[in-house]
């Protein structure tokens, strides 16, 4: 059979983002090719998410768009993974019979086999000659179900989910790649917030063996990168017992996450032969020098423990940037969400965290960003009131802020009615996001005469329009899209052809967006992007920092 061509869209999270990745870099290794053009695919496969509405849309959307293309070409196969497969099932392929492949987040192991089943059942369907037998799905389905085989640490031993992420195809950044990368280290949640379905499409909470995080940095940092995110539903309270590892083929397999006993039990938990959260930070940072750059998201409010802060605080390296969403400013909407926290507590933690963390006379402030659903059922103006309330007082950088929808297979869906009108949540949500805004033009401003290191990303989307840059992903990297739009691309070396004053943006470690010019005759862009430089800021909106290259 021919090699076959590949297009990888992906929708939603940095999760999605990295299976992507690492599907994508597994299928390259098998002989699969990958096309940045859905049209040239013999293999369409879109990534999806359930946390938001719209992104279920566009995938809906998509799959109505490929029904006509797959009548034409019986042979082309189409499936769907991520949480939307997990959630919806075989029910997906009964309404869409056009998808062949359903594989959820913690299947995805099992891909290769699903579409190599499926090329072979489109095939032998195409030549039967038989229209209706052509149209029929070739239904190739691996869903985790409400019995996961990722359930605890015992089930390891039929777990080759690991073996995903440790098989990870590395290329060097000079290949086409970025210098920044995304690691997991736990997998799932164990939460079950009211408006949420990770923990019924992702699984149980598992924490990934330390060792195999350090070997994937290490190997990410020799091939060139220079910038790591490490990435948890809820990342703060990653915690692995040695003692109870297992291993299945000479591989330590991950392990479910146990209930978090808090900092203060830090020694006790070293002694015992436990890895916490703070001592896997510290072991990157110190043992990968070459990692310039160390993030982390998602931080859960609750149980961050100051251990943590301190290990940021006295590792120069780790980014001053927490991203912990609070939702609600409501404590009788946070309960209704299960959210495990009250406001206060939520307060206690920001303020730690900037006793701590925020030097904003030594260039390092501590930059908070979070994540706020307005309109959530039963909300009343006193509590959307407590929640601008607690956006004006947190001062964070951004807020993501999003309407309340229902999401099929959470518990709010079912047994909270979604009885907030459209025309409230809307006005909440334009209400919230203009609060905001002053707030992130306040502390971009205040950023003004200070000077950055800046990790260079590329052309400005500015600059890219006004030299008709056309930017795909190059041969170094796999072809994947978010959204529709490229995800990676190759080193922007045709730039050079256009010598001159050319607008580069950046990211501070604060994760700020930063713009300044570059004359390119004296500097070659080829350098430029991927390293870090110095930056003094001269201007700033609520949207970027603008400055001048030292």
């Amino acid at each position: 059979m021919p090699p076959r061509t590949v297009y990888l869209e992906t929708f939603g999270c940095q999760m999605n983002e990295l299976d992507s990745e690492l599907v994508a870099g597994r299928l390259r290794q098998l002989g699969y090719r990958f096309t940045a053009e859905a049209g040239e695919a013999d293999v369409v496969l879109y990534n999806t998410c359930s946390v938001r509405e719209r992104a279920e849309q566009k995938v809906w959307s998509r799959l109505g768009e490929i029904k006509k293309r797959k009548a034409d070409e019986p042979s082309l196969v189409v499936g769907v993974l991520g949480c939307m497969a997990e959630r919806d099932g075989e029910a997906m392929i009964d309404r869409m019979p056009v998808v062949d492949v359903l594989c959820g987040p913690g299947e995805l192991d099992k891909l290769p086999e699903l579409i190599d089943n499926a090329v072979r059942t489109r095939a032998s369907l195409a030549s039967d000659g038989s229209g209706r037998r052509a149209r029929r799905s070739a239904r190739q389905v691996a869903l985790q179900g409400s019995a996961s085989r990722r359930s605890g640490t015992l089930a390891a031993a039929g777990d080759t989910l690991e073996l995903l992420d440790l098989s990870r195809t590395i290329s060097p950044v000079d290949e086409g790649r970025s210098r920044s990368a995304y690691v997991r280290i736990t997998r799932g949640c164990n939460k079950f917030c009211t408006y949420c379905v990770v923990p019924n499409t992702r699984g149980a909470e598992m924490h990934r063996p330390p060792e195999n995080i350090l070997d994937e940095c290490k190997r990410l940092a020799d091939s060139g990168v220079i910038e790591i995110t490490l990435l948890g539903q809820t990342v703060n309270h990653y915690r692995f017992e040695h003692g109870a590892s297992v291993s299945v083929g000479g591989v330590v397999q991950p392990q479910k996450g146990r209930t978090y006993k808090g900092a203060h039990h830090r020694d006790a938990l070293s002694a015992a032969g436990v890895t916490t959260f703070a001592d896997l930070l510290r072991r990157i940072h110190d043992e990968i020098p070459a990692i310039r750059r160390l993030r982390f998201v998602t931080s859960y409010p609750r149980d961050f423990g100051d251990d943590v802060l301190e290990v940021i605080r006295d590792s120069p390296r780790i980014c001053r940037y927490l991203h912990v969403p609070a939702q609600s400013g409501s404590n009788r909407v946070l309960k209704a969400m299960n959210r495990g926290y009250t406001v206060e507590a939520y307060f206690e933690f920001l303020d730690r965290a900037r006793a701590i963390l925020d030097q904003p006379e030594l260039g390092r402030p501590l930059m908070i960003s979070g994540d706020v659903i307005v309109g959530f059922p039963t909300e009343t103006d006193a509590d959307f009131e407590a929640t601008i309330d607690m956006v004006r007082r947190s001062r964070a950088k951004n807020q993501f802020i999003f309407k309340y929808s229902p999401r099929p297979g959470s518990l709010a869906f079912d047994k909270i009615p979604d009885d907030v009108p459209e025309s409230v949540k809307r006005q909440r949500n334009n209400a919230l996001l203009a609060v905001q805004g002053e707030i992130s033009d306040e502390i971009s401003r205040e950023q003004i005469g200070r000077e950055f290191d800046i990790l260079v990303e590329g052309l400005s989307r500015a600059e890219k329009k006004r030299r008709g840059v056309d930017i795909k992903p190059g041969s170094g990297m796999v072809g994947i899209t978010v959204g529709g739009a490229p995800a990676s691309a190759k080193p922007e070396t045709d730039i050079a052809e256009a010598a001159g004053l050319a607008q580069f943006s950046g990211r501070t470690d604060g994760d700020q967006i930063v713009f300044f010019d570059v004359d390119t005759t004296i500097q070659a862009p080829d350098d430029l992007i991927g390293s870090i430089v110095r930056v003094r800021i001269d201007n700033a909106d609520k949207l970027a920092l603008q400055g001048t290259l030292i």
